[in-house]
């Protein structure tokens, strides 16, 4: 049985990297957080266009409302 994609890149990107340098449970929680953070908020997504998930719902909602003022 493979693992989701989340979990194939959280183990690659955070766990393998990283895990010389931390010195307790505390500092993978951190690092677990941090990329977390990133994967959800500043990562470039190419299925949206090679944006970041708030920059994405930005223009989403942008254009919400410029097509609801012009109705």
């Amino acid at each position: 049985m493979s693992l989701p994609l989340y979990n194939r890149l959280y183990k690659a990107e955070v766990i393998h990297y990283f895990k010389e340098s931390w010195t307790g449970l505390n500092d993978i929680e951190l690092a677990t957080l941090e990329w977390v953070d990133w994967f959800n908020k500043t990562r470039l997504h190419s299925t949206i266009g090679y944006v970041s998930p708030f920059e994405f719902e930005k223009r989403y909602y942008d254009n919400l409302i410029l097509s609801g003022i012009a109705a």
